[in-house]
């Protein structure tokens, strides 16, 4: 039997019900947060949690598992196509709330299950900026946004930084504030109109 036959027979047997190791060397340790907008909602409201899987079917697998299992899970998808090694991303949405800390835990102690990934080797990233840290309570409230206030600091605080490095390169900042009574206030103060 050729290796594909061997994966694809895998593969159908997953479809069946996920039982324990079913998804073993199938699943990245490594997840990342908020890389993708939310389709259901703001991103300022919703946290998209991303995993990369192996595979159409253990994907789709995953997202069965974890649609049927979590009730405030509000959308969780696979992408629609494939990445350049053949992977897939697995999409889950989730409201921003304190709630995402226990939730979190528990959906990573389940897959860590179905996967071979204890729960200690679970990665999970940021990529603006860049930070990871080993999955944890602690790690999920440091990286994640757990309120929507919280999200909204985030993004300015980034922007913030980003104009901050640009103008240490030398770089045109382009960054306006925001119209309001105050920056106006300031801006007839500086004679800026």
């Amino acid at each position: 039997m050729s290796n594909n036959q061997q994966n694809s027979r895998q593969y159908n047997q997953l479809s069946e019900g996920l039982e324990a190791n079913d998804l073993a060397r199938l699943v990245d340790r490594r997840v990342t947060v908020d890389e993708y907008k939310s389709k259901v909602g703001s991103d300022a409201e919703i946290c998209v949690l991303t995993f990369k899987v192996q595979g159409k079917d253990p994907a789709l697998d995953l997202v069965n598992f974890i649609e049927k299992s979590y009730d405030w899970v509000l959308d969780a998808d696979a992408s629609s196509g494939e990445l350049n090694d053949g992977d897939y991303l697995v999409f889950v949405e989730a409201d921003r709330e304190e709630s995402l800390v226990e939730n979190f835990m528990l959906m990573f102690e389940d897959i860590s299950r179905l996967t071979e990934i204890d729960i200690e080797d679970w990665i999970i990233a940021t990529v603006k900026p860049h930070k990871s840290e080993l999955v944890s309570a602690d790690s999920i409230r440091q990286l994640i946004a757990l309120t929507p206030e919280e999200y909204e600091l985030k993004s300015k605080n980034k922007a913030a930084e980003l104009d901050n490095l640009k103008l240490a390169a030398g770089l045109k900042v382009e960054t306006r504030a925001p119209k309001n009574s105050f920056t106006e206030s300031i801006r007839i103060a500086a004679g800026i109109r």
